[in-house]
């Protein structure tokens, strides 16, 4: 069973074990990469696809897939009981969220030198920062691009390019992960990385001298989720990963790495993990985020290629 996936790397072992117990007949081969690298892949490869199934990829690089036609309808026993987010609202029903993933700035207060920790995203543009900020290149990285589609929702379009050219400003370099930016800030490499939030947490806890923050004026997020694609010949065991996904049981070893996940009751915040996750999540349009995503990256692009790291 070929999957498709932009889980981080320290998940696939987990998640390979849960779901052969749950299908025995199924063995779990992974694809990874980040969410613009794997999302650029699948769609390349839409001719000809090498995946059976995607688990654990923005929901709005599957709202792309459904879009074009290459995901095969299904829908899951038991996903009823799922928070309607988290739900395919369209008919054929095609793919189940799993949890959400958000943005959030890591601070290192062992650097901060006299700076205090920014409290909205305007704070990030003061001359403190200059050179001193880290960011996921939207790309390359959903985590990234949710931060990039969470301004221009939650200011409008004008002032949120206006926010992203001060913040530009800012930026030391736009690196090819979610998770790179908070590594740099706990290792002090950089004053600020603005990174996946399940990241920041972990970093904490392992005893980085960091402060995880979701900003005033709220943050982007996606959501991960799970599909099968079109014209599997694995079809039978596809169809019962797709029910686990749905599974509380499943939800439950989601829940050890997100802090929000799709069945009402399943989510536990991990230790060092910011209070305040569903308040702070914007009035996010996950469709919107598909249809114009190319449109976004280009322009980003324009602007912003020249702090892009180099890749590895």
């Amino acid at each position: 069973m070929t999957v498709y996936t932009a889980l981080e790397n320290d998940q696939l072992k987990t998640f390979k074990s849960a779901i052969e117990t749950a299908v025995p007949e199924a063995e779990v081969v992974w694809v990874r990469d980040s969410t613009g690298v794997i999302t650029a892949r699948f769609l390349a490869e839409k001719d000809n696809p090498r995946a059976d199934m995607v688990i654990g990829l923005a929901a709005s690089s599957l709202l792309m897939f459904e879009k074009a036609g290459l995901l095969e309808p299904y829908k899951p026993a038991g996903v009823d009981k799922l928070k309607p987010e988290f739900r395919d609202s369209k008919e054929p029903y095609a793919w189940t969220g799993m949890d959400a993933f958000l943005g959030a700035v890591c601070f290192n207060t062992a650097e901060a030198g006299g700076v205090a920790a920014p409290k909205s995203w305007k704070d990030l543009l003061k001359p403190d920062f200059k050179g001193k900020i880290v960011m996921p290149h939207p790309a390359s990285s959903g985590t990234g691009y949710l931060m990039v589609a969470g301004w221009l929702q939650s200011m409008g379009e004008d002032a949120g390019w206006q926010f992203m050219d001060g913040l530009h400003e800012n930026i030391a370099a736009y690196l090819h992960s979610g998770s790179a930016p908070c590594v740099q800030a706990a290792r002090g490499e950089q004053l600020v990385g603005l990174a996946l939030d399940m990241r920041g947490a972990s970093e904490k806890t392992k005893g980085a001298p960091i402060e995880v923050i979701f900003p005033e004026g709220g943050v982007g997020w996606d959501m991960e989720a799970a599909a099968i694609v079109k014209g599997t010949k694995n079809a039978e065991a596809a169809r019962k990963i797709a029910d686990w996904v749905a599974t509380e049981d499943a939800n439950k070893l989601f829940a050890k790495t997100y802090a929000v996940v799709a069945y009402p009751g399943a989510d536990s915040p991990p230790a060092n993990y910011p209070a305040g996750a569903d308040k702070a999540m914007i009035k996010n349009d996950l469709g919107w985020m598909a249809d114009n995503r190319e449109r976004v990256l280009a322009e980003w692009s324009k602007r912003y290629e020249s702090k892009a790291a180099p890749k590895k």
